[in-house]
């Protein structure tokens, strides 16, 4: 159509014209013809053509299914009878659920390790229908008697449920800190509620004491657990010792590298090209801002850096945590990749025996065995009895075999000498090769025994009120000699003490997320607050504090707050000194009582000051309902303040001691004293 119109209007543009005019335009015709002609084939010529489809010959496929979350029709079809479900922070939860998966082998059943957080567990009442079936829970506590992140639906559902549970038979073996007020609160709640809803337990419940030794704990419990089980069905021991390898290595030889995994924690490429929403799977990577030492003498280095979030959409609130994934020193890398003479740069994958496992590696794969020892394995925490176990098949000298397997033994003397040899000596996994000069295991067989690196938390040091684009960390650098004389660093600080904000004109990046907390200012500004925080226990507070002085600028009526800081030396180690004074001065910190440990004869710490403004503290406790916040060390630090307020309650609320610790018990039901510590 358009063709023609056009041919239409040339014509009576000539009409009524002289004799040459007709002439010209007769030329103007022609050339304007061959122009449209020219156009025409053009289009008929290189015109997108519809494109002919091939005719394939037709394959069937099979449908795609959505991931399974019957863990009752997957041990059916594999042939499982034994499920180990953990309830997992920093991951040893986990390794002891796989520990106890591979046992099973041994007693002629068949264990899957399952994440709770990755099915449904309302279908725990169907076990039954699996002959000879057992479910094991091995469940960490975290936080204030909290279930970990993966176990809070788990937690959930026990607390909802009316499901009955007989014919199910089950066991638990809790991982708890005994320095913390609520020990091992998840693995007795699991335990206790299994049971209430009808369960079997078949062997007592465990419980671990990472304040003393968790893996001693683990391995007598299991010792006793695995013959409970073989009376209860009625089976043996196959009286099979040897190493059950969970995985098998594959080279890779001629690979893409844009294939190969160099540190992401889930999705390749991920720290390339960053996609929202950010968690645990998939890390943001801040930006060092600032890296600066806060002590200003003394051995110790004492740090606050600055990570830039402006990008990631991430908020927090003050009391959160902030987690951050280290890598480990490549020092220690190189030596053992020397030690064992192996290329470190080979690109490999461990994949799976198990088909149907969700598991398919132990850390993403493909990938080199120096990335996996630098940024996937903890190569520098004294390896568990079972590493030691295992690894001995692989001694040459037999008396170097037959100390590892003594200490991997539940006899007294194996369980002394790994007390004094690996722990106490705190000799790392490269120590050990180190120091047994005859064991030189495969280096594939140790990547698949080693635990995964751990993310390190730190609990926020600012407020998002005055810092909606960055965190901030407070934090101590880790460094010491041990008794074999060598010098141990912690991971994380050591590498955060060297992310300075430009490094040979490359911005330092440093992988992140955002873990919620309970540790929370009141609702009501007005609310007086009292926070108790000595060295790096600070943190949390300078985000309280900041939120205070901008509640107060808001015009918002804010209550007394009262902070009770601790260090060894005024002209040392007074962190945040100028910062502090300046809000004491503006009027923010009302009382600012600081407890310097070594600057005279006798030593005076947080709790001395507690106890000396005792009538202030009760006022503020008893008649104006203040919040208490403690935060640093729970050994000793957590302890000796909850005893002070003990003894505070009694002397000035007239109470005896049992009634004191009630009132205080009774404080934190109420969510008036919160703890953020560590062991």
């Amino acid at each position: 159509m358009a063709d023609s119109e056009m041919e239409m209007d040339g014509g009576p543009s000539g009409a009524g014209a002289p004799a040459e005019g007709e002439s010209t335009l007769g030329m103007l015709d022609v050339l304007l013809f061959s122009i449209i002609a020219g156009l025409l084939i053009f289009w008929a010529v290189f015109r997108k053509k519809k494109e002919e489809i091939p005719e394939f010959k037709k394959i069937p496929t099979q449908a795609i299914t959505p991931r399974e979350t019957s863990f009752i029709e997957k041990m059916k079809k594999t042939g499982k009878n034994i499920v180990v479900f953990y309830g997992s922070q920093t991951g040893t939860a986990e390794e002891f659920a796989n520990r106890l998966s591979k046992d099973a082998q041994r007693y002629g059943m068949r264990g899957t390790v399952a994440d709770p957080e990755e099915y449904d567990m309302s279908e725990l009442s169907r076990l039954s229908e699996i002959d000879n079936s057992i479910a094991v829970f091995c469940m960490a506590t975290y936080g204030e008697g909290d279930p970990t992140d993966n176990a809070q639906d788990f937690y959930d559902w026990l607390q909802e449920a009316d499901d009955d549970l007989s014919g199910v038979n089950f066991t638990v073996f809790g991982l708890g800190n005994k320095t913390y007020e609520h020990y091992n609160a998840m693995g007795k709640y699991v335990d206790k509620r299994l049971q209430q809803l009808g369960a079997k337990r078949i062997f007592d419940l465990g419980m671990g004491d990472d304040d003393g030794n968790l893996e001693e704990d683990f391995v007598s419990w299991r010792e006793q657990f695995w013959p409970a089980v073989c009376e209860h069905f009625g089976v043996e021991a196959t009286g099979d010792e040897s190493s059950i390898r969970q995985y098998e290595l594959v080279v890779h030889t001629d690979i893409n590298m844009n294939k190969v995994y160099t540190g992401e924690m889930g999705r390749l490429k991920s720290f390339e090209t960053q996609k929202m929403p950010f968690d645990a799977k998939n890390p943001f990577l801040g930006t060092v801002t600032a890296n600066r030492k806060l002590n200003k003498g003394g051995s110790r280095h004492l740090m606050h850096l600055e990570l830039d979030i402006s990008a990631s959409k991430i908020r927090y609130d003050s009391g959160d945590h902030v987690a951050v994934y280290p890598i480990n020193d490549t020092t220690l890398v190189n030596k053992i990749g020397e030690i064992l003479n192996v290329d470190l740069d080979t690109v490999i994958s461990l994949n799976n025996l198990d088909e149907e496992s969700n598991k398919k590696h132990p850390f993403p794969c493909p990938t080199s065995y120096r990335t996996a020892l630098t940024h996937y394995l903890d190569i520098t925490n004294p390896p568990r009895t079972n590493v030691l176990y295992e690894l001995s098949q692989y001694a040459t000298d037999p008396k170097d075999q037959e100390t590892l397997r003594k200490m991997a033994s539940s006899a007294t003397e194996g369980k002394s000498h790994y007390q004094t040899w690996v722990l106490e000596a705190k000799r790392n996994i490269l120590a050990v090769l180190q120091d047994m000069p005859s064991l030189r295991p495969p280096i594939d067989h140790l990547c698949e025994l080693l635990p995964r690196l751990q993310a390190r938390y730190y609990s926020i040091a600012s407020s998002s009120k005055v810092h909606s684009n960055s965190v901030h960390i407070c934090a101590v650098v880790v460094e010491y000699e041990t008794k074999t004389g060598r010098t141990n660093k912690g991971v994380a600080t050591n590498w955060l003490k060297n992310k300075v904000p430009t490094d040979n004109g490359h911005k330092s990046m440093v992988p992140l997320f955002v873990r919620k907390s309970q540790f929370r200012l009141p609702f009501k500004a007005s609310t007086p607050v009292i926070m108790i925080g000595p060295g790096t226990g600070i943190a949390p507070f300078m985000g309280f504090i900041q939120e205070r002085a901008w509640l107060k600028q808001q015009g918002k009526e804010v209550g007394e707050t009262v902070l009770y800081y601790g260090c060894r030396h005024r002209n040392e180690d007074f962190l945040y000194q100028e910062e502090l004074e300046q809000f004491e001065k503006d009027g923010v910190l009302t009382q600012l009582n600081v407890a310097f440990s070594r600057d005279q004869a006798e030593k005076v710490y947080v709790q001395h000051l507690l106890k000396k403004n005792k009538e202030n503290l009760w006022k503020l406790i008893h008649t104006d309902n203040a919040h208490i916040y403690i935060c640093g060390d729970a050994r000793n630090m957590a302890r000796d303040v909850q005893n002070t307020f003990y003894e505070i309650a009694s002397e000035l609320g007239s109470m005896t001691h049992t009634q004191a610790v009630d009132y205080v018990k009774k404080l934190m039901t109420k969510g008036r004293y919160s703890q953020d510590v560590w062991s």
